[in-house]
């Protein structure tokens, strides 16, 4: 039993990883198990091309960022499962007892989250119920979102990135994936608001 398994290796799914990664030391978070399944086959994200997004060197391609933050997560946080080359087909269960199914294995897990992009193509069978239109998304690109409140969709089950409703834009993408995080971390922290960085001073 996972106590966190992340879906998607973009932008939402990694930050969201490093994030609860960065936390696994601390009292409230000891001897967490924590997954993520990296499946990106179909990613906006390579094919992209980085100017404009912050902290990120101009003229990143978005296919290395791909392999860099992945490494990136290895390198800090190697507790941190990783699980390539494994499509999601399906969830079913409830808070504290999702089930995820894969083209390959099944994995249980008390916290879901969903960061796998709006393409009706990533679409999840067993999320059915919470899907609708993209609402930021021009109506001819045919995005989806999955319905939430601040990104939890429901109790244990959360979505990051497009998904959640939020620009296709790196940064927002990111962003979205570190506040699953960081609510993750608070849940843990008895509800007290927490995060998690590092500092010079310490």
């Amino acid at each position: 039993m996972l106590d966190v398994l992340i879906i998607g290796g973009g932008p939402a799914g990694v930050s969201c990883t490093l994030i609860i990664g960065s936390a696994l030391k601390r009292p409230y978070a000891e001897g967490k198990q924590v997954a993520i399944l990296t499946h990106q086959k179909a990613s906006a994200l390579q094919d992209g091309l980085y100017n404009n997004a912050y902290g990120i060197a101009p003229g990143t391609l978005g296919a290395t960022l791909m392999e860099t933050s992945l490494d990136h997560l290895q390198q800090q946080y190697p507790e941190v499962a990783q699980l390539p080359n494994e499509k999601v087909m399906n969830i079913t269960g409830t808070a504290g007892n999702y089930t995820v199914t894969t083209n390959k294995n099944t994995y249980t897990a008390k916290i879901v989250v969903v960061a796998t992009g709006s393409a009706p193509a990533s679409a999840i069978e067993g999320l059915e119920v919470y899907t609708e239109p993209h609402k930021k998304a021009l109506p001819e690109k045919n995005r989806i979102q999955l319905r939430n409140n601040d990104h939890l969709v429901t109790e244990g089950l959360y979505v990051a990135g497009t998904l959640a409703g939020q620009r296709s834009q790196l940064a927002i993408s990111a962003g979205s994936g570190a506040s699953v995080g960081t609510d993750i971390l608070t849940l843990w922290n008895s509800g007290k608001p927490t995060q998690s960085h590092d500092s010079v001073r310490k």
